[in-house]
């Protein structure tokens, strides 16, 4: 649920784990405690056969499309920072990694991977194909801590742990920020599925703001140029002769296509803004297309996160400096990497939480579900998952969605930087007040 190539995801029921696996476990313990001797699995293993816990990152890497190498990549600089300050009580930490090739099968090879190595849990990771990866995960009961949010699953399984809003978040957020500036808004969003998801989200903020919804425009995905989608959008856009409009393209990988054909065309119109979601759009996506001279200067965008330059970030980059430097995998302005290093402060304050008691993944779920409360630094409000179908945001179907603070960004010197004071603003009430049937 991101600005992202979304998977073709559908709200499916939890799976729990099976029945079979469960009585297996207790004969297992049974077995243990007849022979008064350890069964492989060492109190704070996760079934490493040593003093070692191990978890996986994965991502799309080498890829066409939507590569998150960066990830992975912090995930091992985490591990390396941790294991040489001592490690977390006295055990090192194994982050085992795995490419997804941003596709179905790949996905599914990664989970069943970490269903065969017996790690205690995927942290920080990326994948469209939450259909093909989460059912592996819940039959071993490994939970997913801090995925990227780029699918329905994310925050629908109770097995999964979310560290920010994913797409919902953002486009309600954008939509209560544009509310108040923008005269008749232009959505231009993917021709598909998971397209028709982004309006209920866009107008609930519009709505929240008194603003009449947005004019819904579909695009193809991965098209050479987007000349006829511009023109359109420029002329609903600029309907209203007393109010300057806004043109949002939410269109993930292809929104950099659009905006080109955009700056062509919009010489022919009057003055109109743009606004996007992060993931449409990120620092890269600025300085490649011109910086201050290219066509997102002075758009808004909203992330989940403050700003890469923020002072809350410092620890993160000690860490990189540290641990990954020259390794131009990471960026830290990045929201994969990111997302993945909130994602890690989660699983240590789960592991600090256990302290010297055994680490497996049944441990850390059971300490995730018992209502441990997780500060990150101010980068997130404290982070607590609720029993199951009792969010605040479970009756408009996203149960596991616990973090809707997102941040307003502006383009400015060809720079993202906070928008207005650059503090959180919390979605929670305005998703609760969408239409997402």
């Amino acid at each position: 649920m991101t600005g992202r190539r979304r998977s073709r995801d559908t709200f499916l029921p939890p799976r729990t784990r099976p029945a079979r696996a469960s009585v297996l476990s207790a004969a297992a313990l049974v077995a243990c405690a007849s022979l008064a001797a350890g069964c492989g699995v060492i109190p704070g293993t996760g079934g490493s056969g040593d003093d070692t816990i191990k978890v996986m990152t994965w991502a799309p890497q080498g890829t066409d499309a939507a590569d998150m190498d960066g990830m992975p990549a912090v995930a091992e600089a985490y591990a390396r920072w941790i294991n040489a300050e001592g490690g977390l009580a006295g055990r090192k930490l194994k982050v085992l990694t795995c490419n997804d090739g941003n596709d179905a099968v790949g996905a599914a090879k990664c989970a069943r991977r970490a269903v065969d190595e017996n790690v205690v849990a995927v942290v920080g990771s990326y994948s469209e194909f939450g259909d093909s990866y989460f059912a592996p995960l819940e039959s071993a009961g490994i939970p997913y801590i801090g995925g990227y949010g780029v699918t329905t699953e994310e925050f629908t399984s109770a097995l999964s742990y979310p560290v920010n809003g994913g797409q919902a978040s953002l486009l309600a957020g954008l939509g209560k920020a544009l509310a108040g500036t923008c005269g008749p808004v232009a959505l231009v969003r993917p021709d598909s599925i998971a397209g028709d998801e982004l309006p209920p989200l866009l107008n609930s903020g519009l709505g929240a703001g008194k603003h009449d919804k947005a004019k819904d425009q579909l695009a193809p995905e991965d098209v050479g140029e987007y000349g006829r989608q511009a023109d359109q959008a420029l002329r609903e856009a600029t309907s209203d002769p007393l109010a300057q409009g806004c043109v949002v393209p939410a269109l993930g990988g292809s929104t950099a296509t659009f905006m080109d054909s955009f700056r062509r065309a919009r010489d022919d119109y009057p003055r109109v803004s743009t606004a996007t979601v992060l993931g449409s759009v990120d620092q890269s996506v600025i300085n490649a297309s011109g910086g201050a001279s290219g066509p997102y200067e002075g758009s808004y965008v909203t992330g989940w996160y403050p700003v890469a330059t923020d002072t809350r970030w410092k620890p993160m980059k000690e860490v990189i400096d540290k641990q990954a430097f020259g390794d131009n995998r990471i960026d830290p302005a990045d929201a994969g990497v990111q997302t993945t290093w909130i994602a890690y402060t989660v699983l240590r304050a789960v592991l600090r939480k256990i302290g010297g008691g055994e680490v497996s993944a049944d441990s850390v779920r059971a300490t995730l579900d018992s209502g441990i409360k997780i500060a990150t630094g101010g980068l997130t409000p404290t982070l607590s998952w609720p029993a199951r179908g009792q969010g605040k945001l479970a009756a408009v179907g996203l149960p596991r969605l616990v973090n809707a603070d997102v941040t307003l960004q502006v383009v400015r010197a060809g720079q993202l930087v906070a928008a207005r004071g650059g503090g959180l603003t919390d979605v929670t009430g305005t998703l609760q007040n969408a239409n997402l049937g």
